[in-house]
């Protein structure tokens, strides 16, 4: 059965929204609101899609689920979404062919088991106007009957009491294709590689250590960060959410992936040697396709199973065997760090909009979250402290798995004392309150900057200073720290701008205490600092330039300020789509703001 051309073409653009919706900011009319966008999302990699109508997706729809009754017809509708590609530049012609095969599979079988209706998927792709999402529909966890115990907020340590610090890294981002003196400006998703084609009216060149565009990182950068961090320490945990690969998700291979895998791990423990313990979380780019994490109903050669056990082999000197049950079977795991405070790793893919095996079931993917309450329950009861790590923020999460992720902080507020994810490449936070206010800040998950340049950004890690190993602490984060590696200095030596320097410094970008005038970075303190950049514009133009790891071009003014102040107060996605509403965006901020790189 042959797909009507018009639908074939529409059929590329609604595939290419489920595998890389993320890439993109929805477009605008208003230029200023394209601006704010531009400056809040950062531009990503450059697949596109506009002036998709809702009669023209149902009835595509219609046609696509006839048509894959029959496996005779899944070569002509990967062909259609190849051809389509590459007339509509959506990407070069290259790109389309080779991410048209590596997803052609993976993504029509999801689509064959899921329950879409027309109506559904047009829903999630052209919006709420087109019909309504069901798949997607509120669902609720349960709860233990266990009543709630009296809220205790945390109260600043005895001064000269222990510390706990902290490595954290996420988001490095190794290019095994990284070279020296390619081009920096190229019409591919990724520059700075072999084979990056310049365009004719610019040229800039990769840098030794790193470059200043939609770039990632060398291996040799990689290295000098963990030689330095290990200098550094000592450390007493190292916490490490993902995305290790680079951002070539066009050309990736389970073999490339894995072997990615195995070089970052092993380089960890050679500069951090063998008695600090790293505790990873799964990052979106870890698989490939990218983003696709089927649950682990789905068995045979497209479970997981290929990504899980080499982890689970890799991590083995870090983690416990009961761990490492738990990571083969879903990507998520819970160890104890010390007595009295637990780890909680996350695998936040089971949340992300992206990963397209969600169309099959959506509601509490692998049970992790029913999972999660069973451990904080357990935990509530002996009286430990619970940190939980994850790779994408739970605000930029799934509506309903938000919500619920919402609902479990808020009944175990008294447990969970820290909150600790990546993703988005910048230095940011996102904030959680008490439910039946909205009012009284409970919680806040730190984001912390990337390894990685991508986009335009220095490379960078975190440290973290948390109250100590003693009898009743909190386990809540102190203070924090940004260190960076300046490309513009790196790169060039002084005396011989043309010669990188040997041996760069890592420098400290801020301390968060010192830079705001803080006393700590317990919930009520961040919500403080919330509505000093409200009132104090310097403040925030500081924070501004503290996020984007030192290397920003303006200043965020206006509604790129109120866009910000909204995603830092919703740590749950429908806060942050009623923050975008009340200021009038029409839906775009939040969209924008959710968006998760590719």
């Amino acid at each position: 059965m042959l797909l009507p051309s018009l639908s074939s073409w529409f059929l590329l653009t609604c595939s290419l929204v489920l595998l890389f919706g993320s890439c993109d900011p929805a477009p605008t009319s208003e230029q200023s609101r394209l601006v704010l966008m531009e400056q809040f999302s950062r531009p990503e990699v450059g697949f596109n899609w506009r002036n998709v109508t809702c009669p023209l997706c149902k009835a595509v729809f219609t046609i696509l689920d006839i048509a894959l009754l029959s496996d005779t017809n899944e070569e002509r509708v990967a062909s259609a979404v190849r051809e389509v590609c590459i007339r509509l530049h959506l990407a070069d012609e290259q790109v389309c062919r080779q991410i048209t095969e590596l997803f052609r599979d993976d993504f029509i079988r999801a689509l064959q088991q899921s329950l879409l209706w027309p109506t559904e998927a047009c829903a999630l792709l052209v919006g709420p106007s087109c019909g309504k999402f069901d798949i997607y529909a509120p669902w609720n966890l349960t709860l233990p009957k266990v009543p709630k115990p009296p809220v205790t907020p945390p109260s600043p340590p005895k001064p000269g009491s222990p510390q706990s610090r902290v490595l954290f890294l996420t988001d490095i981002h190794w290019d095994q294709a990284y070279a020296v003196g390619s081009a920096a400006d190229c019409k591919d998703p990724l520059c700075c590689r072999a084979d990056s084609r310049a365009p004719k009216w610019r040229r800039r060149e990769a840098g030794f250590w790193g470059t200043y565009s939609k770039c990632d990182l060398p291996l040799r950068t990689v290295e000098n960060l963990l030689e330095n961090a290990a200098r550094d320490g000592p450390w007493d945990w190292v916490y490490w959410t993902g995305d290790i690969p680079a951002h070539n998700i066009w050309s990736q291979t389970r073999k490339q992936q894995l072997s990615e895998l195995t070089v970052i791990t092993r380089l960890i423990q050679k500069y951090l040697g063998p008695h600090v313990t790293v505790y990873p979380a799964i990052g979106n780019h870890e698989s490939t396709p990218v983003n696709s994490f089927p649950p682990p109903f789905v068995h045979g050669n497209r479970s997981m199973s290929w990504l899980y056990d080499t982890m689970a082999e890799e991590w083995s000197a870090w983690l416990p065997e009961q761990a490492l049950k738990t990571l083969r079977y879903g990507g998520f795991y819970t160890v104890e760090i010390q007595p009295g405070l637990r780890l909680v790793s996350l695998n936040m893919n089971f949340c992300a909009r992206e990963n397209f095996w969600l169309m099959v079931n959506s509601t509490d993917p692998a049970n992790q979250l029913q999972w999660l309450v069973h451990i904080l329950q357990d935990s509530e009861n002996k009286g430990e402290k619970v940190h939980i790590i994850g790779h994408i923020p739970p605000g930029l999460c799934l509506s309903s798995w938000s919500w619920n992720y919402y609902h479990i902080l808020n009944r175990y507020e008294n447990t969970i004392s820290g909150q600790f994810f990546g993703h988005t490449h910048l230095d940011e936070f996102q904030m959680f309150y008490d439910e039946s206010t909205m009012s009284r800040p409970l919680g806040v998950a730190f984001i912390a900057p990337s390894a990685t340049t991508y986009i335009n950004l220095n490379p960078g890690f975190r440290v973290y200073y948390v109250d100590g190993n003693y009898k009743d602490s909190s386990r809540f984060v102190l203070d924090h720290e940004t260190y960076i590696l300046n490309l513009t200095t790196a790169n060039q030596s002084p005396g011989a701008p043309s010669t990188p320097e040997q041996n760069p410094k890592w420098t400290l970008l801020y301390r968060a205490t010192e830079a705001y005038g803080l006393t700590s970075l317990f919930p009520s303190d961040c919500d403080g600092l919330m509505q000093t950049f409200i009132k104090d514009d310097r403040s925030f133009q500081k924070f501004w330039y503290y996020r984007h790891k030192g290397h920003v071009s303006q200043f965020c003014k206006e509604m790129c300020k109120t866009t910000m102040l909204c995603f830092l107060r919703s740590g749950r996605y429908d806060e942050l789509e009623q923050c975008d509403l009340l200021n009038g965006f029409k839906g775009e901020m939040a969209r924008a703001a959710r968006k998760t790189l590719c």
